[in-house]
C-alpha cells in the first residue's frame, strides 16, 4: 500500500509540473523587434525600477557609475512626474517591472529613444507557476514584471538577464548576460569585529526570501542537530508567517520578519556572523538564479556554505563551501567551521575574492555604452 500510495503522489506531481509548464507557455515573455541596437547616440540613461530595489543596487548601480557611461538617471516606476524625463537620445532600462504610466510614456516618445532594455534576474514565469511563492506576490509579478510585455515587446531592442541559464530559459528573446557585478560600498559593511573563537559564541544565519519553504525544511533538522551538540551556537533566520512555525520550539533559534531591502541592507550591514548558510533546492526557478546571496554572506564577513548549483558552481579548489544537499555533508561542514575559526576565515575569503572579481567587472559598463565597446 505505501509503494502504491508513492506511486499516485509522484504520480500526482508530475501531472502538475505539467500543468504549470503548460500555463507558465502561455505567460507573456519577453521579445525584441530586431533592430539596430542603440537606435541613435545615447546621451543619458534613465533606468525604471521599483525602489529601493537590490537588483538595482546589485546589477546596475555600479556600471552606471563606469567611466565613459553617459549620464544616468534612476526613477521609481510609482513615481507619476514622468513628464519630467527628457526622452530625446535616451536608452530606457527597465529592471524587472514596469507600470503602465511607465509603458504609455515610451510609446509617445518612442521615436526619439535611443534604444529600450529589459533586465531580468528571475525566470518570472516558473516564479508564478512553481509551489513556493505565495499568492499575492504571484499576482503582483504578473501585474508588474508580464503584464507589460504585451505592450512592451513592440519596443523592445535589448534584453539583459543575470545567468547563461535565464538566457536559455529565455531563448527567444536573444538576451545578454549581464552577471551580478555589485558597488563595493554595498558588500563591505562597517562591522569591525574579529571573529570569534572556538570556545566562543557562533553565530548562524540564514537569510531567505519569500520563495524557499523547501530551503527552510531541509536546514530545520540540520539546525536542531547543530544547536543540540554545539551548545555555543546560535541561529538566526529570515521567515515569513509560512515558514516561521517550521522553526518553532527550537531553542537559541531567532526568528527575524521579512524586511524591505532598504532595511535588510542597513541591518546586514552592521551585523557580523559567523557562518552563513545559502542552501538552494532543485526547482525550476533555482535553476537560473544567481549567486547574489554570496554578496549578502561577504557583507556579513561570514563563512558561506553554498549548495552546489548552477548559481554558486561546484566545488572547486578555491575554499568556497558548496556542498551537496545532503543532510550530513551539511552538518559536519557546519561543525568543522564552528569548531575551526581558521577554516571560516578561509572560506569568508574565498567568497570576498569572488565578490571583488564581481566588482571589478561594473568597470566595462552597459553592454554597448561602456568604454571597452567604444
Amino acid at each position: 500500500m505505501k509503494a502504491l500510495g508513492r506511486r499516485i503522489a509522484l504520480g500526482l506531481r508530475a501531472r502538475v509540473r505539467k500543468a504549470a509548464l503548460g500555463i507558465e507557455r502561455m505567460l507573456p515573455r519577453p521579445a525584441v523587434t530586431g533592430g539596430a541596437f542603440p537606435r541613435r547616440p545615447i546621451t543619458r540613461v534613465v533606468v525604471f525600477g521599483r525602489l529601493p530595489n537590490p537588483t538595482i543596487d546589485y546589477y546596475l548601480v555600479a556600471r552606471l557609475r563606469a567611466a565613459g557611461m553617459p549620464p544616468a538617471q534612476i526613477v521609481d516606476i510609482r513615481d507619476v512626474h514622468l513628464g519630467t524625463i527628457e526622452p530625446v537620445g535616451t536608452l530606457v532600462v527597465i529592471c524587472r517591472y514596469a507600470t503602465r504610466p511607465v509603458v504609455t510614456w515610451i510609446e509617445r516618445h518612442s521615436s526619439v529613444l535611443a534604444g529600450v532594455a529589459l533586465f531580468i534576474d528571475d525566470d518570472i514565469g516558473a516564479v508564478i507557476t512553481g509551489s513556493e511563492a505565495k499568492l499575492g506576490y504571484r499576482v503582483f509579478l504578473y501585474h508588474r514584471a508580464l503584464g507589460p510585455l504585451r505592450r512592451l515587446n513592440r519596443y523592445l531592442d535589448m534584453v539583459w538577464v543575470s545567468t547563461p541559464a535565464l538566457a536559455e530559459a529565455l531563448s527567444e528573446a536573444k538576451a545578454q548576460v549581464l552577471p551580478p557585478a555589485p558597488p563595493e560600498e554595498i558588500w563591505r559593511g562597517s562591522a569591525e569585529t574579529e571573529p570569534t573563537d572556538g570556545s566562543g559564541a557562533v553565530f548562524i544565519v540564514y537569510h531567505a526570501t519569500a520563495v524557499h519553504t523547501k530551503e527552510h525544511r531541509f536546514l530545520r533538522p540540520i539546525i536542531e542537530e547543530i544547536l543540540r551538540i554545539r551548545p555555543q551556537a546560535t541561529f538566526e533566520v529570515t521567515a515569513d508567517d509560512r515558514t516561521a512555525s517550521i522553526w518553532a520550539d527550537l531553542e537559541r533559534v531567532h526568528v527575524v520578519p521579512p524586511s524591505s531591502w532598504e532595511v535588510f541592507l542597513a541591518r546586514t550591514t552592521q551585523q557580523r556572523a559567523d557562518i552563513a548558510l545559502v542552501p538552494l533546492l532543485k526547482s525550476r526557478a533555482n535553476e537560473t538564479r544567481a549567486g547574489t546571496k554570496r554578496i549578502d554572506v561577504v557583507r556579513l564577513r561570514a563563512a558561506g556554505i553554498f549548495s552546489a548549483s548552477p548559481a554558486y558552481g561546484v566545488p572547486d579548489d578555491s575554499a568556497e563551501l558548496r556542498l551537496p544537499n545532503r543532510r550530513k555533508v551539511w552538518i559536519e561542514t557546519i561543525l568543522r567551521l564552528i569548531d575551526d575559526p581558521r577554516a571560516r576565515a578561509e572560506a569568508a575569503a574565498a567568497s570576498r575574492h569572488l565578490v571583488v572579481a564581481a566588482s571589478a567587472a561594473a568597470d566595462r559598463g552597459l553592454p554597448g555604452l561602456g568604454p571597452t565597446d567604444a
